[in-house]
C-alpha cells in the first residue's frame, strides 16, 4: 500500500535532515551517517514509513562515506533515472512512500555487481 503525506506531514514527523534528504532529494555529508559503520546484524528499514528495505548481510564497506549494500530486500525499493548533475545514475527510492534514499551503482561486489549507495538519515535500523 502507497503511503501518501503531505508536506507538512512529512516536515512534522522528519528531523529537518531528513526532510532534506528524502523528500528533497538531498544528500548527507559522507562519513557522516549513523549507520556508514554500523556492523551490527539487523534491517535496515525507511525511516518515512517504516518498510524493511536492506538486511545487513548484503552490507559492505564501499569506502565511500555511505552505508552501501549489494542487494535490497525484493520489491522494497525502486529505481528512476536521474540526469539532476548532469550525468546519468539511478536514483533508488522507497516503493512503499517514494522517499529518496541514494543512488544505485554497477560497480559493487558479488554476487550482483551492484552498489546501493544509501543515505544514513533515511534508514531506521532493527537489531536482530
Amino acid at each position: 500500500m502507497k503511503v501518501v503525506k503531505s508536506e507538512q506531514e512529512w516536515k512534522s514527523q522528519l528531523s529537518p535532515e531528513a526532510f532534506y534528504v528524502c523528500r528533497q532529494h538531498g544528500t548527507e555529508a559522507p562519513f557522516s551517517g549513523t549507520f556508514y559503520t554500523n556492523s551490527t546484524q539487523g534491517t535496515y528499514s525507511c525511516i518515512c514509513c517504516g518498510e524493511a528495505l536492506f538486511e545487513s548481510d548484503t552490507k559492505f564497506d564501499s569506502g565511500t562515506g555511505w552505508p552501501s549494500y549489494y542487494e535490497s530486500i525484493e520489491d522494497a525499493v525502486t529505481e528512476i533515472k536521474d540526469s539532476s548533475l548532469g550525468m546519468i545514475r539511478i536514483e533508488v527510492r522507497c516503493a512503499s512512500c517514494d522517499a529518496h534514499l541514494g543512488h544505485v551503482f554497477p560497480d559493487g561486489p558479488e554476487p550482483t555487481g551492484l552498489r546501493y549507495c544509501i543515505n544514513s538519515v533515511c534508514l531506521d535500523f532493527e537489531e536482530k
